[in-house]
């Protein structure tokens, strides 16, 4: 009984197929580009094949994120709020708190003691506080965003930002190059205004043990570390924090077929309906 869960972001899409007792038979990570349907088709094929299924043997494919009205061929569209926290929920049963730092917003989520949503606050306005504003500082300072981190964790204090615009924050962050100011320091200094940003986002919800961090920020060790100091918790990480949306959308797609909700047609890759 597989199901399947596809989350296409803003700048990545995600796939996961499980089984009934939730494990994860394969997944996939890459790019979200310009043909949503297109390529929403090509990396669920990869993702099947992967897990050595045929197209017609899934028995539900929930679609989540930013893309999720671009995949025909799901059975539910289902937000990410929702699937972040059915996903968060079956890797860690204690969590109460989620914070999200995709590549072009930020979410806080508050569970309760069931696992279901209580509340949550997004930032989607800004890049401040995303994977976008870490990639346009890191290219003002010269470095790879994927060593941003670690560079970080060696500064000994941190400089101080206070312009979380981007635009700004580029001029700020150049100006105190042209100071002499040293690059771990500051890197160091952007997390903290980050992680400022974004754990003061989620407070408004009332921050709970356990803190579960999800998507590409969790993968920055330094901003990981900036956040337990602003919210004066340990966080979790899940193994693949980029999958969390698309693993509680195959979750999701698992918990409405056993209640007895199928899809409405047989679903066939040749399916006109597919490429519409």
């Amino acid at each position: 009984m597989p199901f399947a869960g596809i989350d296409i972001g803003s700048t990545m899409t995600k796939v996961v197929i499980t089984d009934e007792h939730e494990n994860i038979l394969a997944s996939h990570i890459g790019p979200t580009g310009a043909e949503h349907r297109h390529l929403a088709l090509r990396v669920m094929e990869d993702t099947i094949r992967h897990a050595e299924l045929s197209f017609d043997a899934l028995d539900f494919i929930v679609a989540t994120g930013y893309g999720r009205i671009n995949v025909p061929f799901s059975d539910k569209q289902i937000t990410e709020i929702t699937c972040h926290a059915r996903g968060i929920r079956s890797l860690f049963p204690t969590a109460r708190t989620i914070i999200d730092i995709g590549g072009q917003d930020s979410k806080g989520i508050k569970l309760d003691s069931q696992g279901k949503v209580a509340d949550f606050v997004m930032n989607d306005k800004c890049a401040a506080g995303t994977g976008r504003f870490l990639e346009v500082i890191a290219d003002t300072l010269g470095i790879d965003l994927e060593k941003m981190g670690e560079i970080s964790l060696a500064a000994k204090g941190f400089v101080q930002i206070s312009n979380m615009c981007t635009v700004f924050a580029e001029h700020e962050v150049t100006s105190r190059l042209a100071e002499g100011a040293d690059v771990a320091q500051i890197a160091a200094g952007l997390h903290q205004a980050i992680a400022e940003r974004v754990v003061n986002m989620t407070r408004r919800l009332g921050i709970e043990k356990d803190i579960v961090v999800t998507g590409g920020g969790a993968k920055n060790p330094g901003l990981i570390k900036a956040i337990e100091f602003q919210a004066g918790f340990a966080v979790l990480i899940p193994p693949e924090p980029f999958i969390t949306g698309a693993l509680g959308a195959a979750l999701a797609g698992k918990d409405l077929f056993m209640r007895g909700i199928k899809p409405e047609l047989p679903r066939k890759k040749e399916d006109v309906r597919f490429f519409s």
